[in-house]
């Protein structure tokens, strides 16, 4: 898929480490690490993406790769690749075109871009600037009255699906942050000052700009969304501890539809959504920024695809940085990944087309992995692609 002229940076940027660089370039500090940590010591935010080492591929030789197909369903929807595009909150954060640009890469690249319940973009906004699947990312707060305007108005959007994040009734301990001086909009302080002052053309997109806010909730704070005391105060005060399945059944009962839990890490769970109504789970540790220590997602895809297998999508979340990885968990039973954090280096990099040449990559890697493994489409990918060290 050919691509626009590309600006320097981008243009030798060759895989996600690439990208990651780049972003730490163009990001003031206390953004670029708002990206990258995760809660605690960090060590599942490092080991969702090590896990995937633990698998060798074993290839196939002599078959006929003439015609590579990576077409699959997920979701009720048809796809190119099975790549889809993670729910990040405040996308504006780390590039002025934020929401909007994801989803229009997403769109070019024939696959399935999520929108957050705290994206800077209103899911209506969202629903003009693309014709490609999307789903909702919810997170259920205290006010029933919030989720259920949320809900309906995807469905008025015509919204393919609804995911319900479950692993954050409340905010992980992201240590980087207090360190950086994050607040929620980004605020110079005495900690984050010289982050900022060393990338003024982050901070001239910034003042220049619509100032940033939680667009869907935006209504809802009482004291402006764009106030950071307000913002980062509402949104920690709302999650929902008292969130059970109980409280999810009915959400999948109120849409009516394509219904994925994220958050899920144990069979257990996995059955528990399936008997609720949900017709995909999302294996997810929420990139290493909610509880440490936990498995990768990438160790339970092929536990939860013998208690679910064949009856709910099993979508992964978590660590993927090479197409190898990809294919890697559709061979233990995923039926899709998600990636969050190697587009957002592609946004900070360069926008939407730093977001399409991240894809771009992603999808060549996944097409070429295939070729020289020996299996053309992904119904040949099982549990003899794979074996364990």
């Amino acid at each position: 898929m050919a691509l626009p002229l590309l600006n320097s940076g981008i243009k030798h940027c060759f895989n996600m480490e690439d990208f990651n660089s780049r972003a730490k370039a163009s990001l003031p500090s206390p953004l670029y690490h708002y990206i990258e940590g995760g809660a605690d010591d960090e060590i599942t935010r490092y080991h969702n993406t090590e896990a995937f080492n633990q698998y060798q591929i074993i290839p196939r030789v002599l078959e006929d790769v003439t015609q590579v197909d990576m077409q699959t369903t997920v979701l009720g929807c048809t796809v190119d690749w099975p790549v889809l595009l993670a729910p990040t909150g405040m996308t504006r954060f780390f590039h002025h075109e934020g929401e909007r640009a994801v989803a229009r890469a997403a769109d070019k690249f024939k696959t399935m871009y999520s929108l957050s319940t705290v994206s800077t973009t209103t899911i209506e906004d969202v629903a003009a600037a693309t014709q490609g699947p999307k789903m909702f990312q919810l997170y259920v707060l205290r006010d029933p009255a919030i989720n259920e305007e949320l809900i309906d108005r995807c469905r008025l959007a015509k919204y393919d699906a609804l995911c319900l994040t479950v692993d954050t009734v409340v905010q992980g301990n992201r240590e980087r942050d207090l360190r950086t001086g994050m607040t929620v909009p980004p605020k110079p302080t005495l900690n984050g000052f010289v982050g900022f002052a060393t990338r003024p053309s982050w901070c001239y997109r910034y003042f220049t700009s619509p100032a940033l806010e939680m667009a869907n909730l935006a209504h809802h704070i009482a004291d402006g969304s764009s106030k950071v005391s307000s913002l980062g105060h509402y949104i920690n005060g709302q999650f929902d501890r008292a969130l059970n399945w109980r409280a999810a059944e009915l959400i999948a009962e109120r849409w009516q539809g394509q219904f994925a839990i994220k958050g899920i890490i144990s069979a257990e769970d996995a059955r528990r959504a399936l008997d609720i109504g949900a017709t995909a789970v999302i294996i997810s540790n929420h990139g290493g920024r909610q509880l440490d220590t936990v498995p990768a997602p990438i160790e339970q895809v092929a536990e939860i695809a013998d208690a679910v297998g064949g009856k709910m999508d099993i979508i992964l979340d978590g660590g993927v940085r090479r197409g190898t990885h990809v294919l890697k968990a559709l061979a233990m039973g995923a039926t899709a990944c998600m990636m969050g954090r190697p587009y957002l280096y592609g946004l900070a990099a360069g926008g939407q087309t730093g977001v399409e040449r991240v894809l771009e990559l992603l999808r060549n890697e996944i097409e070429r992995a295939m070729i020289l493994s020996g299996r053309p489409s992904l119904d040949k990918l099982d549990a003899s692609f794979i074996r364990k060290l």
